[in-house]
């Protein structure tokens, strides 16, 4: 790989290590361990695709039985639509580690990323992880972040610090996803780690309130992965007083470090979108309600005809009009609809505006990161959800995703 070390900070109390276990890729690392400080505290939110894959239903059990201290993750292979027997593979993959570490097997969350259907070689995993134990270290997040990539171009890797009377606290997470993203809770695989100590419930609570205006509100092709995952561990390492309540000054400071970091990564699996040259934000302003801001800047973002106009830098409002209009609206008065991109009026009062150009909206729409806004005039609620355009790249990719 040729792309730039990404900068990061190191967490106390957590280490990675990445092997190559040659489950699709010859020439990469394609496995990871992170190894979790005695007492650390973990929150989760896993894919709603009903096809889940079976680390996911294997995450999810051991989650509920005891606290962890190792998660296992391998690209190459999703062990998706496999059955019983991939649920069996999940398990074994996580006994392969237990017993190398002399640790319960529910104390290890399976995560993996790859291709459905196919069958997880659990003997090449079981072989990798000696190795993965021994590069283990606090830096070992860059390595982990290539690791975990499969159509990605980039890895993804972002670190947020700040102080409370005194002391550090630092938060660090890395994320895969290029394809395969509308994620309905997180994103296709995401891990964020600070080492502050937080009561579980909050930890869960910081978590969800993160994934919300960051994770949940991306898209790249409208597709739900059957592996979607993103975990959010505290290690407690920090010299910093526990975190208990929710109004705390430390809390608000936590969630926000959080929250920012969940929100870089968010874009960057956007702009690494596969085949993607453009990012760009919808914004929905003046909806009755939240859901219906959301289902407005859904249908535009997902439109292919909107899609494939982004990529050609064709101003052609009416794709977005179309899409506002179809997009279930019970109601809609289309002479109170405002559309713009960037700051410049291309809607209005349902119509083209009067003194828009062609010319002004296809400066917009050349730049490779701009905003489509539109004003519903139907009430105070907003959104906004991140997109990308749709090229030849893309359909290229996916063509050849398994040869």
């Amino acid at each position: 790989m040729n792309n730039p070390e990404p900068e990061f900070l190191p967490v106390p109390g957590i280490r990675l290590g990445a092997a190559a276990a040659g489950i699709k890729y010859t020439d990469r690392n394609d496995l990871v361990v992170i190894e979790l400080a005695e007492g650390t505290d973990c929150a989760a939110v896993f894919t709603r695709n009903a096809f889940c894959a079976a680390p996911v239903v294997v995450a999810r059990e051991h989650l509920q039985a005891v606290a962890p201290r190792y998660l296992l993750i391998n690209s190459g292979n999703a062990n998706a639509g496999t059955g019983g027997d991939g649920l069996r593979a999940a398990r074994e993959a996580c006994r392969a580690l237990a017993a190398a570490r002399g640790c319960a097997i529910n104390q290890i969350l399976p995560f993996s990323t790859g291709v459905i259907g196919e069958a997880l070689p659990v003997n090449r995993i079981a072989v990798a992880v000696p190795e993965a134990l021994t590069a283990l270290s606090d830096r070992g997040w860059p390595a982990a972040a290539r690791a975990i990539m499969t159509t990605d171009t980039v890895p993804k890797l972002c670190s947020r610090q700040f102080e409370y009377q005194g002391q550090r606290v630092t938060v660090t997470g890395m994320a895969k996803g290029s394809g395969m993203i509308r994620p309905d809770m997180a994103t296709m695989l995401a891990y964020v780690a600070t080492d502050a100590r937080v009561e579980p419930g909050l930890l869960q609570a910081c978590l969800e309130q993160a994934v919300a205006p960051s994770f949940n509100s991306i898209t790249v092709d409208g597709d739900t992965s059957t592996n979607d995952a993103c975990v959010l561990l505290a290690s407690g390492v920090s010299p910093c007083p526990p975190i208990n309540d929710s109004g705390s000054a430390l809390f608000k400071d936590l969630c926000s470090a959080v929250g920012e970091v969940c929100m870089e990564l968010a874009r960057a699996i956007v702009r690494d979108g596969e085949g993607a040259t453009k990012l760009v934000e919808v914004r929905v302003d003046q909806a009755a309600s939240l859901e219906e801001a959301r289902r407005v800047a859904y249908t535009i973002a997902h439109s292919p005809l909107v899609k494939t106009a982004l990529f050609a830098s064709d101003p052609n409002w009416g794709r977005i009009l179309a899409a506002v209009g179809r997009a279930g609206v019970e109601g809609l008065v289309v002479e109170r609809v405002g559309i713009w991109l960037d700051d410049i009026c291309i809607v209005r009062h349902g119509s083209r505006a009067a003194d828009y150009t062609e010319a002004a909206g296809q400066s917009v729409m050349e730049q490779d990161t701009f905003t489509i806004r539109v004003a519903l005039g139907r009430g105070d609620q907003s959104t906004r959800v991140l997109t990308c355009d749709l090229s030849h790249e893309y359909v290229r990719i996916n063509a050849e995703y398994r040869t």
